[in-house]
């Protein structure tokens, strides 16, 4: 059987000697292999009946060795030692070891069975290896003993330094917090085995933060330790925390972490005006809700607990200013609200309180939480436009009114001190037809233009202010003007009418409705009266019957009416409307004998009667027509005669003299010019309708006279609206040459912008003039250059 070698300390040796006490109280008929009993086999069993009576001494079989971490030394290190019975120390027995870590961490001499560690163990690695070991025949190989299961422990050392496995730490703790406040609890861990000795047993000091903190040294839960901590003097603490281990003795190993801890803000401080007065300035221009000025009460606080809440408690200009509260800057700003008049009032005071919405009871003892200040605002003086008396105008005119009554007088006031006088005027923009005129001094209102309520009923007209001593100042006024109705229509027919009798209409028979409209508008409403007119009262074919509502009915008078004795009646109608004075007109209903049924539709009506009078015969138009058509052949043949007239033809000179002048007074581009202006196209009006080809050959060189042409011109009206036509269109196209027969003649001469063109008084002038600079002209002033310039004996132009 397998028996244990040498312990590698005392508790191996104690170990053993309880295991040895066990041994004497174990049944012969199981074998311990590694701590657990097996059944016997059939040979030991048989072995064991020879032996029943027999007591056989056998040693113990070891299953756990201990062996301590961390081993410094040079020599592998003993672990323990295998043994079995039938090991005579002869060598024939060989151990063999396998399992966890054997032939790595583990060696065992094959002869002797001890047991050595050959790698550095750490238990916080690996605490425990299982093992198995065999005894074998060192000849045969056969198992001497059977495999045993061992375990080896590695045994704890003290080894490990605790940890904060969670620091560095960040905490925070409300600032003025009563002693004894827990702010955080930090935590150590230590590596080593909390069950053996005092290795992992952790005790927390702290090394930096006092007097402010205290530390558990059991629970490491971290607590305030001074009373009245104040953020605003000390917001942030660096407290050093240090865990040993051993139960902090000496010897023990330690570690630390640093917990950051800042002091959150209460509201503890009140606010303050860091100025008791403020100076301020605005102008009297100064528009609604704009800004004065700001103040500010400082509060050593922060966030919620240095919110400000501004108000005004006293003063003169409390209805004038207003202030409000600025949320990210908690600053209060003074704004206008009502308008300012510099010469009303000059200044104002005013009481400004700032104070802190968000209170903390047990702090009311610090004092209160509130503060005010005053503030001088000073008015200064702008110079401002004219204000209107009333600030709009409302007028009412009747329609008829005369030319140049005052309607209104509008009324305008300098608001400065200095009160400068005004002069008025009308927007033109909001008159655009210029019905009104207003007097630049009085600013009396008055019609320039009849008014005619039924053209335009309302006018909105803008009357301006200006200073006489600062045009820039200008105030306006809205003239609202209602023209009245006055009764200047006569009612006449809503259409015209036109009704149809049948030849077998019945005396009494209703043949139209007529209705009429007024452009007038009368406060009491229209109503019109009908009437036939004087010349037909006693009209034999038709009568009216005035329904009273606006309307009359036409009926026949008799019966038996026929086509061909006659088909149409012109009926004249009164009717008169009811306005001051009474206006009427006369409008005439036409009425067609028709062919009808039995049922009374219409079945043909003379057509005759819609474009022809009553005594219009058809041999009268019979003749209107054939005139007609006479003057159209006249007409045809005049337009064919002129066609064939302006084909080219070969005109003597005698007969063409018209030609001759015009073409001798006509000035064009010089020789390069053949296409002068032809004198026929003014013998025809309608020439003047065609467009000038432009001429590409030459450049417009002097600016059109068109804008000088008199307005008044004695000459023919074709010839007149002929040359402004071709003016127009010399003045638009850029590339045409000078017209000058038509742009200059007539207009030169004195008083003229091109003055004189002729060269008829050339010869008065300074005869040494020089003209060399035609040359510098181009080859069109050629011929010029050659007439006018000055030639030296060898024949070259100067």
């Amino acid at each position: 059987m397998w028996t244990s070698g040498r312990m590698s300390n005392a508790k191996n040796l104690f170990g053993l000697g309880v295991s040895l006490y066990f041994w004497g109280l174990m049944d012969l008929t199981t074998t311990v292999l590694s701590g657990s009993a097996r059944p016997l086999t059939e040979g030991q069993e048989d072995n064991l009946s020879d032996k029943l009576h027999q007591r056989m001494k056998r040693s113990w079989v070891w299953n756990q060795f201990f062996v301590l971490e961390e081993y410094t030394g040079t020599d592998p290190l003993y672990v323990g030692k295998l043994h079995s019975d039938m090991d005579r120390g002869d060598g024939s027995i060989k151990y063999i070891l396998s399992g966890e870590g054997a032939g790595i961490v583990f060696t065992i001499d094959d002869t002797t069975g001890d047991i050595h560690a050959i790698q550095r163990l750490d238990r916080e690695e690996r605490s425990q290896y299982t093992l198995r070991a065999q005894a074998l025949d060192r000849r045969t190989g056969r198992p001497m003993e059977p495999e045993s299961e061992f375990i080896i422990k590695i045994q704890d050392i003290n080894d490990n330094e605790p940890k904060f496995l969670d620091g560095p730490y960040v905490a925070s703790v409300p600032e003025m917090s009563p002693v004894g406040t827990s702010v955080i609890q930090v935590t150590a861990t230590d590596a080593d085995d909390p069950t053996y000795g005092n290795s992992a047993r952790v005790v927390y000091s702290i090394l930096q933060g006092q007097p402010y903190f205290s530390v558990d040294s059991r629970t490491g839960l971290i607590r305030t330790a001074l009373m009245n901590m104040d953020r605003e003097a000390k917001e942030y603490y660096e407290v050093i925390i240090q865990a040993k281990d051993m139960g902090g003795q000496l010897g023990g190993l330690a570690g630390t972490t640093t917990v950051n801890i800042s002091l959150s803000d209460v509201n503890d401080n009140p606010p303050r005006f860091p100025q008791k007065h403020y100076q301020m300035s605005v102008l009297e221009s100064a528009p609604i809700s704009s800004t004065v000025g700001r103040v500010v009460a400082k509060d050593l606080d922060e966030g919620i607990n240095a919110e400000m809440k501004y108000s005004l408690v006293d003063g003169d200009g409390l209805d004038v200013f207003d202030i409000n509260t600025d949320p990210n800057y908690q600053v209060g700003i003074i704004t206008v609200r009502k308008p300012l008049s510099f010469e009303s009032k000059k200044s104002y005071t005013l009481k400004v309180e700032g104070a802190n919405p968000h209170l903390e009871m047990r702090f009311l003892n610090l004092g209160p939480f509130r503060d005010t200040t005053t503030v001088h605002i000073s008015v200064e003086d702008v110079d401002e436009p004219p204000v209107f008396e009333p600030s709009i105008y409302f007028v009412e005119v009747p329609e008829d009114v005369e030319i140049g009554t005052t309607i209104q007088i509008i009324s305008a006031k300098d608001p400065d001190v200095t009160n400068n006088s005004i002069r008025y005027s009308i927007d033109r923009s909001s008159d655009p037809g210029r019905f009104f005129y207003v007097d630049i001094t009085s600013g009396a209102l008055m019609t320039a233009r009849p008014l005619d309520r039924e053209d335009i009923s309302w006018h909105n007209i803008t009357v301006l202010a200006m200073e006489l001593n600062n045009p820039s100042q200008v105030g306006s006024v809205s003239v609202t003007v209602k023209v009245l109705d006055v009764n200047d229509n006569a009612p006449e027919f809503a259409r015209f009418y036109e009704a149809f009798v049948c030849e077998n209409a019945k005396a009494g028979q209703l043949i139209q409705t007529v209705s009429a409209i007024d452009r007038d508008d009368p406060q009491e409403g229209q109503h019109f009266y009908y009437s036939l007119a004087p010349e037909a009262a006693n009209n034999p074919n038709f009568t009216l019957r005035d329904n009273q509502d606006n309307t009359a009915w036409i009926l026949t008078r008799r019966s038996g009416f026929r086509q061909n004795e006659q088909n149409t009646f012109y009926l004249p109608i009164l009717i008169s409307d009811n306005g001051r004075p009474v206006l009427s007109s006369t409008g005439t209903l036409t009425v067609h004998v028709c062919s009808c049924d039995e049922e009374g539709v219409v079945m043909s009506c003379n057509a005759e009667a819609y474009v022809l009078p009553v005594s219009l015969s058809r041999g009268a138009l019979i003749a209107i027509l054939a005139c007609i058509f006479v003057l159209l052949v006249l007409v045809l043949l005049i337009l064919s005669m002129r066609r064939q007239r302006k084909q080219p033809y070969i005109i003597d000179e005698e007969e063409n003299i018209h030609e001759n002048i015009v073409r001798y007074d006509d000035e064009g581009g010089g020789e390069e010019d053949t296409e002068a202006f032809d004198i026929a196209a003014m013998w025809n009006p309608r020439e003047a309708q065609l467009v000038v080809k432009n001429r590409q050959d030459m450049l417009p060189e002097i600016e059109s006279l068109s804008r000088y042409v008199p307005q008044a011109c004695v000459m023919d009206n074709n010839v007149h609206n002929y040359v402004l036509a071709k003016l127009y269109e010399a003045d638009m196209d850029l590339w045409a040459p000078p017209f000058d027969s038509l742009q200059t003649y007539m207009f030169e001469g004195n008083g003229s912008v091109a003055e004189s063109l002729s060269s008829l008084q050339s010869v008065t002038t300074d005869s040494d003039q020089s003209y060399d600079y035609l040359t510098d002209w181009g080859p069109r002033f050629k011929k010029l250059a050659e007439m006018y310039g000055a030639t030296d004996s060898s024949g070259v132009l100067w």
